[in-house]
C-alpha cells in the first residue's frame, strides 16, 4: 500500500474513534483537552522540531511569506469570497474578512506535517506561523476597533496603544509563542535538544509524541456541525482553499526547483482551518456594542461561530487528501487545474439560485402577461 494513504488510513481511524465518543465527551469538556494540546503537547513538539534545524537568516522569509498570503487573502476576501454575499449583509461580510484570511494551524496543519514529513518541516512551519500570528493577534485586532469605533454610538474613546500593549502581552503568555522564542534563543547560542540533561530531555520528548492522536481525537470530538448555513459555509470554503491552490500553483511555477517537501508545506500550510483569534476580536467588539445599546452589530458572531465549526474538519479533510495524493499533487500544472475547480465548484450554488430567479421572474412575467391580455379580453367583449 502507498505510504501516504496508509499513514491517511492510520490518522482516519483516530478521528473516527474521536467521533464514536462524541456521545460521552460533553462539549464544554473539550476545552480541557483544547487546553492540554495548545499548552503542554503541541509547544512541546514544536521546541523539539525548532532544536533540531540551523538557524539562518534566510529562515525570516517563512514569517514573510505567511504574512503576505494573510494580506492577500484579505484582499481575495473583500473583492472575491465576499461576492456572493447579498449586499446588505454588511455584518456577514465584515466577518468573513476577519476570519477566512487567517490560519490556525497548530489543531489543522501541524499534526500532519509531523507526520507525512519530518520535524525540519514542522520548524519551518511554527516559524511561518509567527507572520501568521502577528496579522491574526494585531493588524485584525486593528481593523475590529476601528469598524467598531467608525460605527459606534458611544463616544468613549479608547486609546489604541493601550490595546495593542495588552494584545502583546497576551501573544507572549501564549505558550506556543514562548517556546518560539525559547527555541530560537536557544539555537542562537549554539544549543540543541541534546544540550538538556537527559531527564529534560525525555520528558520534552515524550510530551511531544502524545500530540499528533491528541490532536485527531480533539477534531473527531469536535465536529458537530448543525447549520442552516451550511450550503453558503461550505461554498466559501472551498472557494477559499481554490483561491489558496491557486497562489500556491503561482509560487511552484516561480520556483520550479524546490523539492517535493517543501511543495508541500507551501500547499498545506495556507489550507489551515481559519483561526479562533479573530472571533475573540468579534465578540469584544459584540460584547462593547451591547453596552452601548447599538441596534446594528458590527459583527454576527453566530455566523463566525458557524464557520470555524466547518473549518476545522474540512481544513483536516483537505489537507489529508492533499498527502494522500502527494506525488500527483504537486505538480503547478495540477495545483492549477485543481484551484480552477474548486473556485468554479464554489460557484454553483450562487449560479443555480440566481438561474432559478430569473426563470421565476420571466415565469412570473408571462403570467402577469397572460392574464393582462384575457383581462382586456373581458372587457372588451362585454363592451
Amino acid at each position: 500500500m502507498n505510504f501516504a494513504l496508509q499513514k491517511t488510513l492510520e490518522l482516519a481511524l483516530i478521528i473516527g474513534l474521536g467521533l464514536l465518543l462524541q456521545k460521552k465527551v460533553a462539549k464544554q469538556d473539550l476545552k480541557g483537552l483544547k487546553t492540554l494540546i495548545l499548552s503542554v503537547a503541541l509547544p512541546a513538539t514544536i521546541f523539539v522540531a525548532l532544536l533540531k534545524i540551523e538557524l539562518k537568516s534566510s529562515l525570516l522569509i517563512f514569517p514573510l511569506l505567511a504574512l503576505a498570503f494573510n494580506f492577500i487573502m484579505a484582499f481575495a476576501t473583500k473583492y472575491v469570497l465576499n461576492s456572493t454575499l447579498p449586499a446588505n449583509e454588511e455584518s456577514k461580510k465584515r466577518t468573513l474578512m476577519m476570519l477566512l484570511p487567517s490560519l490556525a494551524p497548530g489543531l489543522s496543519c501541524f499534526p500532519f506535517i509531523i507526520v507525512y514529513l519530518s520535524d525540519e518541516y514542522l520548524a519551518l512551519a511554527a516559524l511561518a506561523d509567527v507572520g501568521n500570528k502577528i496579522f491574526v493577534l494585531i493588524l485584525l485586532y486593528m481593523l475590529a476597533m476601528q469598524w467598531y469605533h467608525a460605527r459606534s454610538i458611544s463616544k468613549v474613546k479608547v486609546t489604541m496603544s493601550g490595546k495593542i500593549k495588552n494584545l502583546l502581552i497576551s501573544m507572549l503568555n501564549e505558550p506556543i509563542n514562548l517556546v518560539i522564542i525559547i527555541a530560537l534563543v536557544l539555537l542562537g547560542f549554539g544549543l540543541t535538544l541534546s544540550s538538556f540533561p537527559g531527564f529534560l530531555e525525555n520528558t520534552i520528548t515524550k510530551m511531544s509524541l502524545i500530540m499528533t492522536p491528541l490532536v485527531l481525537l480533539f477534531i473527531g470530538m469536535a465536529v458537530r456541525i448543525k447549520s442552516k448555513e451550511f450550503g453558503m459555509i461550505l461554498s466559501l470554503l472551498v472557494r477559499r482553499a481554490g483561491i489558496t491552490f491557486l497562489l500556491s500553483s503561482i509560487f511552484v511555477f516561480l520556483f520550479p526547483a524546490l523539492g517535493a517537501s517543501m511543495i508541500l508545506l507551501l500547499i498545506v500550510f495556507p489550507q489551515s482551518a481559519c483561526s479562533f483569534w479573530p472571533f475573540a476580536h468579534m465578540s469584544a467588539v459584540t460584547a462593547m456594542e451591547e453596552k452601548d445599546e447599538q441596534k446594528e452589530p458590527t459583527f454576527d458572531v453566530d455566523f463566525g461561530v458557524n464557520i470555524l465549526a466547518c473549518s476545522l474538519p474540512f481544513s483536516t479533510v483537505l489537507i489529508m487528501a492533499i498527502f494522500s495524493f502527494s506525488e500527483f499533487i504537486i505538480s503547478p500544472y495540477v495545483l492549477l487545474t485543481v484551484a480552477l475547480i474548486f473556485i468554479g465548484l464554489s460557484f454553483m450554488p450562487y449560479l443555480i439560485k440566481k438561474i432559478k430567479r430569473v426563470k421565476q421572474s420571466k415565469a412570473s412575467l408571462n403570467y402577469n402577461t397572460y392574464a393582462g391580455i384575457n383581462t382586456n379580453t373581458q372587457i372588451s367583449d362585454e363592451q
